[in-house]
């Protein structure tokens, strides 16, 4: 039987394998890959008999670099979600793009927060629909207004100064501990989890060549 997994640091309450075994109800092994060294990480990827597995921070930046052939998702933005073996190498796919690109949809301007590899994907998502977004790193936040039509937040946890948010429509990708679900000037807030919800219907049929249950993906989270 196929093996995944979810490789970063630290994992240990990530909401994958749940949704993964929700998508096929069970019918696939989805383990938890956990070392602070991505060498480790990819090792047991490599030689352990898995199929293909979900890259999580810290390591999207550095998937791509182990990669022998990556998905135009990926030369945009730079990073890599996903990391799959197939007969001629191993080939990176980045799920944070695609789901962010049709979430980003009808935007009218996009500004990014936080520069890491969700960033990346945010930034990329918004240039393919034609949109030149802007980029606030974390400490840039404070004693400013931070006005958008669509603005990205991609931080792991609260900056000071983000409560500065103005914008019509707001997407966060922290599901676990997100900072800006109660920002009184966000019109239309989009957590984390629908966000999650979209790459990873996207992500699993890559993974698996197989379509997910979108449904039980939703209900599980």
């Amino acid at each position: 039987m196929d093996k995944f997994a979810l490789i970063g640091y630290p994992i240990k309450d990530s909401l994958s394998p749940l949704l993964f075994k929700a998508a096929y109800h069970g019918k696939y092994n989805y383990d938890l890959i956990e070392y602070p060294e991505f060498d480790i990480c990819f090792s047991i990827f490599k030689e352990k008999g898995y199929r293909a597995i979900n890259v999580t921070a810290p390591f999207k930046t550095q998937a791509i670099k182990v990669a022998d052939i990556l998905s135009e998702e990926c030369l945009e933005c730079g990073a890599a979600n996903i990391l799959l073996k197939t007969e001629k190498g191993i080939k990176a796919f980045n799920s944070d793009f695609l789901a962010l690109k049709k979430l980003l949809t009808g935007s009218k301007g996009v500004l990014v927060i936080g520069g890491g590899g969700a960033g990346k994907a945010a930034l990329a998502a918004a240039h393919s629909i034609g949109i030149t977004p802007l980029l606030l790193h974390h400490d840039e936040l404070q004693g400013r207004n931070i006005e958008a039509d669509t603005i990205v937040c991609t931080l792991p946890h609260y900056a000071p100064g983000i409560e500065n948010i103005h914008c019509n429509t707001l997407i966060e990708a922290n599901y676990k501990t997100p900072s800006c679900n109660s920002l009184k000037n966000v019109k239309n807030y989009i957590p984390g989890t629908t966000w999650l919800k979209e790459q990873a219907i996207l992500g699993y049929e890559l993974m698996c060549n197989e379509r997910p249950d979108g449904d039980a993906i939703l209900k599980s989270i």
